[in-house]
């Protein structure tokens, strides 16, 4: 399978990464299937459901630093490293081959913004109560996430998580742990409609 040809909104929603967003999104296309980034469908919507998916979210993080937990193949964290260089990016993953090919884009990229931690997040210690935000894609239900991220925020922090269609019913069901770790301003948000062909579900909290 080829890659998608890159949407006309890349450009203008990575301005000045457009370049690395590109080097990145080849670099997926070239190594994501053999090294397991990437499903062997994914091509074909490389940039719509993955590149753009994330990269859309980048203007509702706070700049400070910002934890990416089980960041795998760098969605959402390398994507979002590259348009917000204002940042500085905590790439949390626990797999030693993921953590290796993080570290080889980051340097490959030049990204001077990113650390990679080789950490579940509920080993991540010394990151505790230390982000002014965390995020996740596509890592589990929100029942089993806020348990994992919500430490890791400072007071005040946000959780900024990706999500699906059930954005709704996952905050139903988590509202148990909501309560337990003291979150407030709890909402579901879609990013980018009218921008992109897809839309971003969000789930976003603050955490006291």
């Amino acid at each position: 399978m080829s890659i998608e040809p890159e949407p006309s909104a890349a450009a203008a929603l990575f301005g000045e990464g457009i370049d690395r967003a590109r080097q990145f999104a080849g670099a997926l296309a070239d190594h994501g299937e053999e090294r397991g980034l990437i499903g062997p469908q994914e091509l074909p919507r490389l940039w719509t459901r993955h590149i753009l998916n994330s990269v859309i979210a980048a203007p509702l993080f706070p700049a400070g630093r910002v934890g990416d937990v089980g960041s795998g193949g760098g969605l959402p964290g390398i994507v979002l490293a590259i348009a917000r260089p204002d940042i500085e990016w905590v790439l949390i993953e626990p797999m030693e081959r993921r953590c290796v090919w993080l570290s080889e884009q980051v340097s490959t990229l030049g990204l001077e913004n990113v650390v990679v931690e080789r950490a579940r997040a509920e080993e991540a210690g010394r990151y505790e109560g230390m982000l002014d935000a965390v995020t996740a894609r596509a890592v589990s239900a929100l029942r089993t996430l806020i348990p994992w991220t919500a430490p890791l925020a400072r007071d005040g922090g946000e959780l900024i998580l990706f999500k699906g269609q059930s954005v709704d019913a996952e905050i139903e069901k988590a509202q148990k742990v909501i309560r337990k770790h003291r979150l407030t301003d709890v909402r579901a948000e879609i990013v980018g409609e009218g921008e992109i062909a897809e839309p971003t579900r969000v789930f976003r909290a603050t955490v006291r």
